[in-house]
């Protein structure tokens, strides 16, 4: 605290007043205190043990895959031309209408014979299309 003494200065106080900060200060240390025990996410239970189970084949996408000569392929099955790969993505379509194509295209097809393929993709009915990639 600052006093004024009884001389004849007008001079303001320039003293700075500790209190507040540290009061500001050990609020802020007891927050940290109560929150920090909240922060853990692990909680300790014993997991049951089951058996090994296999994956669904039925939700599994398609792979439908364009080589740089232009061969299709359907889950690794050549294909003729886009007539019969549109009649299978179609009676696929049939027995689970929830399918999905996974389009793997080599870098030097040209985009047009992607594109050829994609829209048999899409007249055939099937919406999820997704293109995969490699990570460099």
């Amino acid at each position: 605290m600052g006093f004024k003494t009884n001389s004849d200065d007008d001079d303001a106080v320039s003293e700075i007043n500790v209190t507040p900060l540290v009061d500001v200060m050990l609020v802020l240390v007891i927050i940290l205190m109560v929150t920090a025990p909240l922060m853990t996410q692990s909680v300790n239970v014993a997991l049951p043990k089951t058996t090994s189970t296999t994956p669904d084949t039925q939700k599994q996408p398609l792979q439908l895959g364009v080589d740089a000569s232009g061969v299709i392929t359907l889950n690794k099955n050549p294909i003729t031309d886009l007539e019969a790969l549109e009649t299978t993505l179609r009676n696929e379509l049939q027995q689970n209408p929830e399918v999905a194509v996974h389009i793997w295209a080599d870098q030097a097809i040209s985009y047009g014979k992607v594109a050829e393929v994609m829209a048999t993709v899409q007249h055939a009915g099937i919406a999820k299309m997704a293109f995969v990639t490699l990570e460099k």
